[in-house]
């Protein structure tokens, strides 16, 4: 994957990011929050935050200081 394709996917997945969590918001304010949907929202969360990271590193090079 090129640099340019690697942004465009990180773009994709923060947008994604901020989805799930105005997702797991708008549950919780239910009052009736299903559990089992809200830690499947999380995990997905969780799964991209450490995808995100993955990409993120891939574009900053490495500095040995």
């Amino acid at each position: 994957m090129d640099e340019s394709e690697t942004r465009r996917r990180l773009e994709a997945l923060r947008t994604e990011h901020r989805d799930l969590d105005m997702a797991i918001d708008a549950l919780r304010g239910t009052g009736s929050a299903d559990q089992l949907q809200l830690a499947r929202l999380k995990k997905r969360k969780l799964r991209l935050r450490d995808e995100i990271t993955q990409l993120e590193d891939q574009l900053v090079p490495d500095i040995i200081a």
